[in-house]
């Protein structure tokens, strides 16, 4: 049903999850079996014990009381066999019956303890604990014939209790039976006041019932029980409207909007009476004026673009101008936040509007909500795509003083400096963004963060910082293979750790297995360990796919060359190497002597 806008707290169709769900909230069958103070024990035992002889009694009275003791204890086994024989000295007791019937539950013995609640209740018929108990057991077993009947019993030693009816309307409803969960809700409105979740809940009853008269009559009750309240009124007419009776609909509607014009939850309602009709232009006027109302919420609003957009997408020959104006329209009107500035912004990516305007919504948006992360980071995203790094930094800056946990502005902001070449400001950058991280952090970002950390550390000469900072990144992702080169090849330069260098170095080219950078790497390792024929191997792969190698590469291939025996390539590639700018004075050697020359 269209009906209603407000949440309901019976469900007319009840499952046996549901049932479940009540009785865990009421009461933990299984939970406080050894709990039960002294106190309510104490209490127990005034009920009339049936002892032959007062003899009997004390007898029964020593051994009950012993058994409560040790139950305190945590003593359960001699716990239990007390109880066991105070039962044989008076099997007409009906706490001992209750007692035991929570150890044969923790037993899993579930025909004796059925007995035992059951016979506690027939003991004592008007200890509501104990009936409720017997009724609790029932809907564990998921015998709800059984726990109907005495839940009812139970509510009429108690006729107070909302908990109790509650209970009952699930049981009905678990039988499908409408016309008990209609008396149970009339009970529970006797005790609580007959408000709008039971009317509403009745109608939905008298609706699946097939029951339109009585389903109005409840509607019309509520309707003159609440005289001020408009909104009654238009879910009659939606009532109305839902079972073809529009012209009556529509003076509900009407009527409504005559005490009181900007009602929007009416003129909503008066939308689908004219979509219906196929009365376009009475539909168009209706959102321009829900949208320009200042009293239509913010949330209705966005309801209402968010269907204009899709039908100007669905039909190719509308023009997107004329949403575009509706969204002027409705922006001209004082914001409470960025929604409907973004919702725009969205619908011109969509559209492929100007990157230029989609930018102004965007500051737009900031201006109006500048804690707003989500356009920020978008805006960013943007800026980031054009190469305009100072721009970037300059939007990601405000960001740490309006949202300082979010770790994606350090993002931006560090990496934007590091690609300007300002690698002091990009670290102090990095230094506050990894304050941030904690277990729930993107490992992709806080390891690219520790990774350029890494690189600016050994640019600065900081080189146990460098190799730290790298740990950290792979602890983050063991895969960052941009980071597991750079650390490889750094130690190799070092000449640290050739081992642990070529490892990762391996997991470079197993991945990216024609990525130069990576191959130039792995072969320098292999030369460094003076594997010369397999750094061959890889050296000669990188020069297949690398047409413009650097100066260093090249002078690394004649150093392969020449270990493997091949002067003359050696000394091709050393020259190669100096025609592509590389200044060395040990190079020069090398060409000059025709041999291989250790830095």
């Amino acid at each position: 049903m269209k009906l209603f806008s407000r949440n309901i707290r019976f469900k007319n169709k009840t499952h046996h999850n549901e049932l479940r769900r009540i009785i865990n909230l009421n009461f933990n069958i299984k939970h406080n079996l050894f709990q039960v103070t002294l106190s309510v024990l104490f209490a127990l035992l005034l009920l009339p014990v049936k002892a032959q002889t007062s003899e009997d009694y004390q007898r029964y009275n020593y051994f009950f009381l012993e058994a409560v003791r040790q139950q305190g204890m945590g003593n359960f086994g001699a716990a239990f066999d007390l109880l066991t024989h105070a039962r044989s000295i008076n099997p007409n007791a009906p706490e001992v019956y209750y007692q035991l019937a929570g150890y044969f539950v923790a037993m899993k013995n579930n025909k004796e303890a059925r007995r035992c609640y059951e016979k506690a209740a027939q003991l004592a018929p008007e200890n509501s604990t104990y009936l409720e108990k017997v009724g609790q057991y029932y809907l564990s077993q998921s015998e709800f014939d059984k726990a109907l009947e005495t839940y009812e019993r139970l509510y009429e030693t108690n006729k107070a209790r909302e908990d109790v009816l509650q209970i009952l309307y699930q049981l009905y409803g678990q039988k499908n039976n409408h016309k008990k969960m209609i008396e149970t809700l009339d009970r529970l409105a006797l005790l609580v006041g007959n408000n709008e979740q039971i009317s509403l809940t009745k109608m939905q009853l008298y609706e699946q019932m097939g029951n339109k008269r009585k389903e109005q009559a409840e509607l019309m009750s509520l309707v003159e029980k609440n005289p001020l309240d408009l909104n009654y009124r238009v879910m009659l007419g939606n009532w109305l409207f839902q079972n073809k009776k529009k012209k009556e609909a529509f003076k509900e509607y009407q009527n409504v909007l005559k005490e009181e014009p900007d009602n929007a939850y009416a003129k909503l309602s008066l939308l689908d009476y004219y979509r219906d009709a196929k009365n376009n232009k009475m539909v168009d006027e209706i959102i321009e004026t829900l949208l320009k109302s200042k009293k239509t919420e913010k949330e209705t609003k966005m309801a209402l673009l968010r269907q204009v957009v899709v039908e100007n997408q669905e039909n190719k020959n509308k023009d997107s101008i004329e949403v575009l104006k509706l969204f002027d329209r409705v922006l001209a009107l004082p914001q409470e936040d960025a929604d409907i500035t973004l919702m725009k912004a969205a619908y011109l990516i969509m559209n492929n509007k100007p990157k230029a305007e989609i930018h102004q919504l965007y500051e737009q948006a900031l201006a109006i909500e500048p804690d707003n992360a989500r356009a920020r980071l978008q805006y960013l995203g943007d800026l980031w795509e054009s190469q305009d790094y100072d721009k970037v930094i300059a939007l990601a800056q405000p960001a740490h003083e309006y949202n300082p946990e979010e770790m994606g502005f350090y993002y931006y902001e560090a990496f934007a400096r590091y690609l300007k070449h300002d690698n002091d400001g990009a670290l102090a950058t990095f230094k506050k963004g990894v304050t941030l991280i904690n277990k729930d952090s993107d490992p992709n970002m806080v390891s690219d963060f520790y990774a350029v950390m890494g690189d600016i550390y050994h640019e600065k000469g900081m080189e146990a910082e460098s190799f730290i900072a790298y740990d950290s990144c792979l602890q983050w992702k063991p895969d960052n293979y941009g980071a597991l080169n750079n650390y490889a090849y750094h130690l190799s330069v070092a000449k640290k750790d050739l081992a642990k260098a070529e490892q990762m170095s391996y997991k470079t080219i197993k991945a990216e297995p024609e990525n130069t950078n990576f191959l130039d790497t792995y072969a320098w390792i292999l030369f460094l360990q003076e594997r010369y024929e397999e750094a061959k191997i890889y050296i000669e792969q990188m020069l297949k796919y690398d047409k413009k190698p650097s100066a260093v590469v090249l002078e690394h291939a004649g150093d392969i060359y020449f270990l493997t025996g091949d002067k003359d390539k050696a000394l091709e590639y050393w020259t190669k190497a100096v025609e592509a700018g590389r200044k060395s004075d040990t190079l020069k050697q090398k060409i000059e002597l025709k041999k291989y020359i250790a830095e």
